[in-house]
Parts: C-alpha cells; sequence; structure tokens
C-alpha cells in the first residue's frame, strides 16, 4: 500500500492552509528548493557551458519523459518532456493529420479545455485544405466517429466537471472508423491510472504543473505510439528535433523516434524543479491514488451536499466516472471561491458558475476535506460571499 503519510512529509503546505487546488497548481515538493539551488549554483554556477555534457542536461527531455510514462502507461522512449502544452498539442494534432491525409474532420468535445481547440483553429486556418474542427458535447463524442473524421482529439478529464471520457473505449471506436487519436492528459496523469499503450492510443500530451507538482509554468510532455514515432513528421521541426542538431545542417531531418517531437531548448532550471517533484511519486501506486482520491471527493460531495444545500453538483456523482476534482455550480461561484481562499481554502473558478476542488492524496487527506467543508458551510449559511471585495475579478481565476 501507498504509504500517503510519507508523501504528505514531502510537500511544502503553509499554515493555515487547505489547499484543494492541486488540479491547477500543485504545491511545492520540499526538495525542490535545494534541488534548484544546486542546479544554479553547482551546476550553472561552476560548470557553465558544460553542464550540457558534464550534467546531462541536454537528456533532461528524455529521462524526465520515462518517469512520466510510468504514471500514463507508457513504454520506455515513447516520452519526451519540453516546451509547453499548446505546442504540443500542435505537433500531435498536425503529426496525426499527416498520417490521416484523405480525411478533413477533426472531432473534440466543448469540454476540451479551450487552448487545446484554439490550437486546432490556428493549425487548420493555417493549413488551409479544407479542414473542419468538430465540436460536440461530450456525450455525444462517440456517436460522431465515422469515416469522415481524420482526428479524434480529447482532453480525458474535461476541465469544468471532471466529467472522464473512457479513453480505451473511444479509442477502439477511433481505429475501427480509420481515425487516429490525440489524448489530453492535463487532468489525468499523476491523478487517474493511465494506461496509453493498453488503450492503443495514439498520441498523448500533458503539463507537469498540476498533479505532477512540477512549478509554476514547467514544461509539458508528449507521447507518440511506437508503431507512429519513426514516420510522424513533426510540423515544428526544431533544432533539437533534428537527427543530429550540432552539424548545423541548413536542412531538416527529423532525429529517432521520440526525439523528432523535441523543439527548443530544455528549461533546465523548470526541469529540474519537475525532476525533484517526480521522486514523489517512487514508491507510489497510482490504483491506490485513485482509490483515495475517489473516497476523499465522495466524501466532499456528501458533505457538501448536506451542509451547503444551495450549491448544486456539477461533477458525476459516480467516481469512475469523473477524475480527481469536483465541482459546483452557483450563480455567485467566484464571489464564494474568493471568501473561500481568503479563509485559507484554496481552489478555484471556472467561467460561468463553478466552484472547483482537486483531490491529491499525496498531500491532502479527510482532516483537509472535512476543514474545507466546515469554512465553505459557514461561508454559504451566512452569506459571507456576498461582500463588495470578493465580487473584483483578479486576471487569474
Amino acid at each position: 500500500m501507498t504509504d500517503f503519510a510519507r508523501t504528505r512529509s514531502l510537500f511544502h503546505m503553509p499554515d493555515g492552509v487547505f489547499y484543494l487546488d492541486g488540479n491547477s497548481l500543485g504545491p511545492l515538493p520540499k526538495s525542490a528548493t535545494q534541488r534548484v539551488q544546486e542546479m544554479m549554483t553547482a551546476q550553472w554556477g561552476e560548470q557553465l557551458i558544460r553542464g550540457w555534457n558534464a550534467s546531462g542536461w541536454m537528456m533532461q527531455p528524455r529521462k524526465l519523459g520515462d518517469r512520466i510514462g510510468k504514471l500514463i502507461g507508457a513504454p520506455e522512449g515513447t516520452v519526451v518532456v519540453g516546451d509547453t502544452l499548446s505546442i504540443k498539442v500542435y505537433q500531435a494534432l498536425a503529426s496525426a493529420l499527416d498520417l490521416n491525409p484523405s480525411r478533413r474532420v477533426v472531432l473534440s468535445d466543448n469540454g476540451n479545455f479551450p487552448s487545446d481547440l484554439y490550437m486546432a483553429q490556428g493549425l487548420l486556418g493555417s493549413l488551409d485544405k479544407g479542414y473542419e474542427l468538430k465540436v460536440v458535447d461530450p456525450e455525444e463524442v462517440e456517436a460522431a466517429i465515422d469515416k469522415s473524421v481524420a482526428v479524434l482529439m480529447i482532453t480525458e478529464v474535461d476541465y469544468r466537471t471532471g466529467r472522464l471520457h473512457d479513453m480505451k473505449k473511444l479509442t477502439a471506436k477511433a481505429h475501427a472508423a480509420g481515425v487516429l487519436t490525440v489524448w489530453d492528459l492535463a487532468h489525468s496523469a499523476g491523478a487517474i491510472v493511465v494506461d496509453l499503450e493498453g488503450a492503443k492510443a495514439d498520441f498523448a500530451v500533458g503539463c507537469s504543473y498540476k498533479y505532477l507538482n512540477g512549478g509554476p509554468g514547467a514544461p509539458a510532455f508528449i507521447y507518440v505510439a511506437p508503431k507512429h514515432a519513426g514516420k510522424v513528421r513533426p510540423a515544428l521541426s526544431g533544432w533539437l528535433g533534428h537527427e543530429s542538431p550540432f552539424a548545423f545542417d541548413l536542412d531538416y531531418r527529423s532525429g529517432a523516434g521520440i526525439d523528432r517531437m523535441r523543439v527548443g531548448t530544455p528549461a533546465v532550471i523548470a526541469m529540474a524543479a519537475l525532476d525533484a517533484a517526480m521522486d514523489a511519486w517512487e514508491g507510489v501506486s497510482m490504483a491506490d491514488v485513485r482509490k483515495q482520491s475517489i473516497a476523499l471527493a465522495d466524501l466532499f460531495i456528501r458533505e457538501v451536499e448536506a451542509r451547503c444545500p444551495e450549491l448544486t453538483l456539477a461533477s458525476p456523482r459516480n467516481g469512475a466516472q469523473r477524475g480527481s476534482q469536483v465541482s459546483f455550480r452557483h450563480p455567485e461561484g467566484y464571489a464564494i471561491m474568493q471568501a473561500l481562499i481568503a479563509r485559507g481554502v484554496i481552489g478555484d473558478f471556472r467561467a460561468p458558475d463553478a466552484v472547483r476542488f482537486g483531490f491529491t492524496p499525496l498531500y491532502i487527506g479527510e482532516q483537509e476535506v472535512l476543514g474545507a467543508v466546515g469554512v465553505l458551510e459557514d461561508i454559504m449559511n451566512n452569506r459571507r460571499w456576498d461582500e463588495p471585495q470578493y465580487r473584483k475579478k483578479a486576471l487569474v481565476t
């Protein structure tokens, strides 16, 4: 069994805070501070540019990719880390379209994260070959898969409600219709059991600053199934995706396998923090994480519905049908969340009316859940959210 008392001790948590927002930004791993300081002083400071070789900076994207791969059911050598999630979405979608050239429809749903849809819109517009982005309700995705679709591009866990798509079922349906799949694991990696190899997914992407706790702006990752890795043509053919970057050829030649999905120079300082964060996953079973997160979320739902009747559950009630987050709806959701944050209960708000909470067993337990519900009950039943300062919209919600 996973020792959650041990993992809890690995994270810094400010006093007086119930942190239910690890689905947006994971907390600071205590070891990350020292790891980054060591990288900056002993490596960058003393080695200077020699650090690329002496400290293996250039290989960090592959090494971290393999560490993340263990959490998402990806074989060694199929995941690489770098750049941003939006860039990785662009790469994956462009590569999938290139592998299915006779079709012109990209299918997604309106529970997908907007940035993914923006990247698709931009890519399809620039290709200017009559492509269509078809966006349906999450419940309609399976029925919309047909032989007109080139690529199914889906976020596995709906960022607003936590609704969970069945990756294996939808991928099988897609493949039967000759459709390739791109899965966004932003709210999956480190939160639920993912088996990319078992599901036969074609491409997957994700970020590392949520459940993986890599820090603000931590780099993204991309997975390419082994059967595609040797033939995909990355639309963003960057220097470090070249077969031999330091040959300085003027013409691009793809690197071998997953290396061709590298684009820019590795963010070495950020990767040092992510490497420290990945240490927390040693000895952790994703099955245990999943079981505990469902239990914590179920407890939260029961208590909130019993004590805060004004709030309406927006997430699936069945834990097997949602990720590790729960949302409730209320017309004054933004003000409610600001009042919660002012009292040390940190979640977030998603327009138009959802207050959202994440459940991450690596560092929270029943005590935090019950403490957060107690504060929420007081705020709701005494209308403490109904103050001008809580209605003033901040840049980040």
